[in-house]
């Protein structure tokens, strides 16, 4: 049976990557914050958003058989505490370009996880999109890396978070077969929440006393980038392969490169343009070898469907 709707998807992955665009110009906004502050109020806002949504799911289906599955948002809600937390650092302590380049390997290891490990049958096609993806993002984001390549902390931290990043993905496409987007979504946000709080009480970071401009800063990221951007991404991630998913997601730092020359005055060059239609051609080839979305079961409205 196909789904009734089977441009939404798509629709959903769309709206998530331009929500998630705005996430370092975040940071960058919130600059007198610590990276894991911003990390934290992030998850905070979108929390205190999704809470009577998750209530009035959970009172009118309860979540049945889902219970025994509870730990795979709360895995997913560590790994985006984790994710956040390098990467809002990193970007403190190397150039934007470069940490957002690292973490955008994150498709790379999915790829890589979901072929070897869950032995997801991704042919030919769907790998030399990933490879142009992957290497019209370097030509975008990474042209100043390759010509003068700097290893210290913030690139290694970058690093790291795209392996949480790729984590954040597999168990969310696990998760999503068994809780609605909602659901899960708020369980994820409220478990980072905490994890945050663990991990700035644990290093001392100060939790107040920044400037207004930091605090609308905090909201415009939990609103944008984490309420909409991950709810219309954990829709999508239950109707399309994580491994799809994930290289589409490339196009949000190509988007990022472009808004930030209105909003940060960093104009872009003829290499970064020519990387963003190789990254553009490249997510074509990956959601041609696409399986069809899979059809929602049980669903009586887009908030609610699995």
């Amino acid at each position: 049976m196909k789904p009734r709707r089977p441009w939404l998807p798509y629709l959903a992955l769309l709206s998530g990557i331009l929500a998630l665009s705005l996430s370092s110009l975040f940071v960058r906004w919130a600059s007198d914050a610590p990276g894991t502050v911003t990390a934290f109020y992030r998850m905070v806002v979108a929390s205190a958003v999704f809470a009577p949504f998750f209530i009035h799911e959970v009172q009118m289906r309860g979540l049945g058989n889902a219970r025994r599955w509870l730990f795979l948002p709360l895995l997913g809600g560590a790994f985006t505490a984790l994710d956040h937390a390098t990467w809002s650092t990193a970007l403190h302590e190397t150039r934007i370009a470069t940490a957002t380049l690292m973490n955008n390997l994150a498709p790379l290891w999915v790829g890589l996880f979901a072929a070897l490990i869950w032995r997801e049958a991704l042919g030919g096609r769907f790998w030399l999109g990933l490879a142009l993806t992957l290497s019209g993002a370097t030509l975008v984001l990474g042209s100043d890396f390759i010509y003068r390549p700097q290893f210290n902390q913030g690139n290694f931290l970058a690093l790291g978070s795209s392996l949480f990043y790729a984590a954040y993905f597999l168990t969310t496409q696990r998760g999503r077969e068994h809780f609605a987007a909602l659901v899960y979504i708020f369980l994820v946000t409220l478990t980072a929440s905490l994890v945050l709080l663990g991990i700035n009480l644990g290093t001392h970071q100060p939790l107040i006393g920044f400037a207004p401009r930091t605090y609308l800063a905090f909201l415009g990221a939990g609103l944008v980038s984490q309420v909409i951007g991950y709810f219309s991404v954990a829709y999508a991630l239950g109707h399309l392969p994580a491994a799809v998913v994930a290289p589409t997601m490339v196009a949000q730092p190509v988007l990022t490169a472009l808004m930030a020359i209105p909003l940060a005055g960093e104009p872009l060059n003829l290499t970064q343009i020519l990387g963003g239609m190789i990254v553009l051609s490249g997510i074509y080839l990956v959601n041609l070898s696409t399986p069809a979305p899979k059809p929602a079961r049980n669903a009586t409205t887009i908030l609610s469907e699995p």
